[in-house]
């Protein structure tokens, strides 16, 4: 038996909705399985936490969490009792930077019986391979004077260390599925980084002579995001760029809240993270209509990271079939509730015991 020790962080808002409804289904794959189990430990670490304790996570908290096969999180934010800064610096972006989760990795994908805001979206199914440790989202910067003199200075850092680990991670991401990488730059008017990120790009690419590449200017890139998603295959970006080009792939899959994520540990010194991208969405907080699939598609990306692929495609047909059906909560254009989305999920899996 595979067992597999997993910490569920709900975090705020509609995390504490979606995160048990996809351990829920979880534990129904892990039946399927019949060689896999899983052991959920719930840890409370909010922006409620931090009212009562002042952080986001305690140091003791880093290292109970280190010890996990695997991070499941829900969401962090809520700017009416902390700002986003505070609360996103203080768990999210802790979490990524001191367990060195350095590469994220975002799908975005045309699920059947959603209908995407693409007029004609033939059927685009992508990966982006976000740098996530450094870019443009460094600490390194600063603000001098006040008033109308007021400066500041935000620096952005590119190692090629960190540069050719995410491309590498795309290049052989691609070897496995249609072999084609694209990358995002802007070397045309970012003057040292990007043409820094294209020379190194150029080196990695030499290396995976089979795999074709291309380079796109991330303004023209968002465009055919729009236009023509169905082209590609892999995109490789920094942190910044990655992070909006998600962001319109979650758009053009129809919502937010279908999109999935993760946050990938290259050298198994700690444990990699899973979450969706959508945020704690506190507008709908309690009315049970919270999409679970971008948490239960999360949780198909953890099964995928634990070589648990075969049963990772299982839950994504399932997936799939239950968004052809109509079953829809009503960001979707539907009128299921959480509950019954997570039902039917779990109610097709057991059908393949």
């Amino acid at each position: 038996m595979k067992k597999l020790a997993i910490a569920t962080i709900p975090g705020d808002g509609i995390g504490k909705e979606v995160v048990p409804a996809a351990t829920k289904v979880l534990e129904a794959a892990a039946e399927v399985h019949g060689g896999l189990s899983f052991e959920f430990t719930d840890f409370p670490y909010s922006c409620e936490y931090y009212l009562q304790h002042g952080v986001m996570i305690p140091n003791e908290g880093m290292k109970r969490l280190q010890n996990f096969d695997a991070l499941f999180l829900g969401a962090v934010g809520n700017p009416e009792i902390v700002p986003d800064h505070v609360s996103l610096w203080g768990l999210l972006i802790k979490l990524r930077r001191e367990f060195e989760q350095v590469i994220n990795l975002r799908p975005a994908k045309l699920l059947p019986g959603i209908q995407s805001p693409l007029a004609n979206p033939k059927d685009f199914d992508l990966m982006v391979v976000r740098e996530n440790s450094e870019g443009e989202y460094s600490e390194v910067g600063g603000r001098m004077y006040r008033g109308n003199d007021e400066i500041a200075i935000q620096n952005s850092v590119f190692s090629r260390r960190g540069t050719e680990r995410a491309m590498d991670y795309a290049f052989n991401l691609a070897s496995k599925r249609k072999k084609h990488v694209t990358s995002a730059t802007k070397s045309n008017g970012i003057f040292y980084a990007m043409p820094f990120w294209d020379e190194v790009f150029n080196d990695v690419a030499k290396g995976y002579p089979d795999i074709k590449s291309d380079s796109q200017h991330i303004d023209a890139l968002a465009s055919f995001f729009v236009t023509r998603p169905e082209r590609f295959d892999v995109i490789v970006a920094s942190n910044l760029f990655g992070d909006i080009l998600t962001d319109i792939g979650a758009g053009i899959m129809g919502s937010v809240g279908v999109a999935p994520a993760a946050n990938i540990n290259v050298n198994g010194k700690y444990p990699s993270m899973f979450e969706p991208v959508h945020g704690s969405a506190p507008d709908i907080v309690g009315k049970g209509i919270a999409n679970p699939l971008g948490q239960i598609w999360t949780a198909k990306m953890m099964l995928d990271y634990f070589e648990e692929e075969e049963l990772g495609k299982l839950l994504l047909d399932v997936i799939e079939g239950t968004t052809e059906s109509g079953m829809l909560t009503p960001d979707l254009g539907g009128n299921s509730s959480t509950e019954e989305v997570t039902d039917e999920i779990v109610r097709r899996l057991r059908e393949r015991v």
